[in-house]
């Protein structure tokens, strides 16, 4: 039997199959509202609602005088053919609604990994592709009280100052004008041998 959401609409379908089951017969009398109502376990209202349903396909009429009267089993089965192909639609209406659903969240996630993904990327495009090394001016570097310019340290190393340490001082960005004194601690970013050439350079090592 075809689902449906309503109790009524139950109660009619499975009067409308005991019709086509010809457990009632065409012209037959059955049940009253109250009797219905007691067999299904529901409110007079609830049948009265089945029975509407089913005079409204001709499946049945109700007679003031007579009562509840059988009148087609053809229309007992165009019913139940009705509810079918509307079950199916809803169903399907359910599946795609799933779906839909479905689709809608995995949209979502592409959008938020795609957000992280461009996050990400520039998040890196920030990032100094060097790693920051340190050297230590050594008292017997030639260089103490010489200032970064006067090294020509790019030239020499390849490497850039990005900070000079002085004590607990750490100057940023120090500028060609900074004088090294025995002990700094210079910072600087380079390539792949930047820390053994510039130890060369200011050390002599």
């Amino acid at each position: 039997m075809p689902k449906c959401s309503a109790r009524y609409q139950q109660i009619a379908l499975d009067i409308a199959q005991r019709i086509v089951n010809k457990e009632f017969a065409v012209g037959e009398k059955i049940h009253g509202r109250s009797m219905l109502a007691s067999m299904y376990n529901v409110s007079p209202e609830t049948i009265r609602k089945a029975v509407a349903l089913l005079q409204e396909m001709d499946v049945l009429y109700v007679n003031q005088g007579s009562g509840i009267i059988i009148n087609s089993i053809d229309k007992a089965y165009n019913f139940i053919q009705r509810f079918k192909y509307l079950d199916s639609i809803n169903s399907l209406k359910h599946d795609l609604d799933k779906l839909i659903n479905e689709k809608n969240e995995i949209n979502k996630k592409i959008e938020e990994i795609l957000h992280n993904i461009i996050e990400y990327a520039d998040k890196l495009k920030n990032l100094s592709p060097y790693n920051p090394i340190e050297i230590e001016v050594s008292g017997r570097s030639k260089y103490i009280g010489k200032t970064i310019s006067e090294l020509k340290f790019w030239q020499n190393t390849g490497g850039t100052v990005v900070a000079l340490r002085k004590g607990n001082d750490l100057i940023i960005s120090p500028g060609p004008f900074a004088v090294l004194d025995e002990g700094d601690v210079i910072v600087v970013v380079g390539g792949n041998n930047i820390l053994s050439d510039v130890d060369k350079f200011i050390n002599g090592k």
